[in-house]
């Protein structure tokens, strides 16, 4: 098992069944298809899992099933974002049990008025609480969502604190002087980016690789950008193909389209399904083959 996630990993979108509850089956197929195109994990129940809308036992219950299904666990990375920090103690633990090590780990969000010193001390409270050294975490910094930050400076106090259990942070905000800042305060932190475009220049300048929501569709694309093939104006071109729509909706538009399965178009309340599937992966076949040519 590694001390830290690295490389290319996939933010996987959750797939439901009719009745809505989590489709264990197609959690662990869809892994699987991923981990054959080159993807090192899978990080489960994050912004693009629809993480806020599922319970800890719903989360542990997905992991069992990936587990039972003979993905190892040190392939996947759980998300443990609560605004209770007794949820995230909780879960943490309950994941630990499993044998996973590789927790994302939000601030506890809803209190926007935080203080970075409070910051801090809930993350702390929640590393306390589990008080185990097995523990590897990626903090999570997507503020534009999530509406409280990670900074920087907290992000290097913890690392400090706490040593080798703050593995990593991943960096959501799109913004990439705000990688640079990371990187500057922490730099024995592995940094994930979030945001495809900027995977070269980040590892470039020391990231630790990606974990990201468009693998799920692209993953060939994002490994050559993992591999600085010059890559990036394709990549542009692929995002601009969800500007404006809903992320998470319409990634599984498009998994259903590529997949056959209309299954993958199921979301959560408050979210709704989208439509045009077809045509979304239409345009994404004509950039890869204007790419090519």
């Amino acid at each position: 098992m590694t001390d830290a996630i690295r490389g290319f990993w996939v933010a996987t979108p959750t797939p439901l069944s009719a009745d809505g509850t989590v489709d264990h089956d197609r959690v662990a197929q869809h892994a699987r298809r991923l981990f054959a195109k080159s993807a090192d994990g899978v990080v489960l129940f994050g912004t693009t899992g629809e993480g806020a809308s599922f319970s800890a036992a719903e989360r542990l219950a997905t992991v069992e099933a990936l587990l039972k299904a003979g993905i190892s666990a040190s392939r996947i990375g759980l998300g443990s974002g609560f605004p209770a920090l007794t949820d995230s103690i909780a879960l943490t633990k309950s994941a630990l049990s499993l044998g996973l090590r590789h927790v994302l780990m939000l601030p506890p969000y809803f209190h926007r008025d935080a203080t970075a010193e409070g910051i801090e001390d809930a993350f702390a409270a929640i590393l306390d609480g589990v008080a185990d050294d097995r523990l590897r975490v990626t903090l999570y910094h997507i503020p534009q969502t999530s509406g409280v930050a990670v900074p920087a400076s907290v992000a290097a106090s913890l690392r400090t604190r706490y040593g080798a259990i703050v593995a990593g942070l991943k960096d959501s905000s799109a913004d990439f002087k705000q990688f640079q800042a990371f990187r500057a305060a922490a730099p024995d932190l592995a940094i994930t980016v979030g945001n495809e475009v900027d995977i070269a220049r980040a590892v470039a300048q020391g990231g630790a690789g990606t974990i990201c929501g468009l693998g799920n569709i692209v993953p060939d694309l994002v490994r050559a950008m993992l591999d600085g093939d010059g890559a990036e104006p394709q990549m542009r071109a692929v995002l601009s193909v969800f500007a404006d729509l809903p992320f998470t909706p319409t990634l599984k538009a498009v998994l259903a389209a590529q997949t056959g399965d209309a299954g993958w178009l199921r979301v959560r309340p408050p979210l709704r399904a989208a439509s045009g599937g077809a045509a979304l992966t239409a345009r994404l076949d004509s950039l890869s083959r204007a790419a090519a040519a």
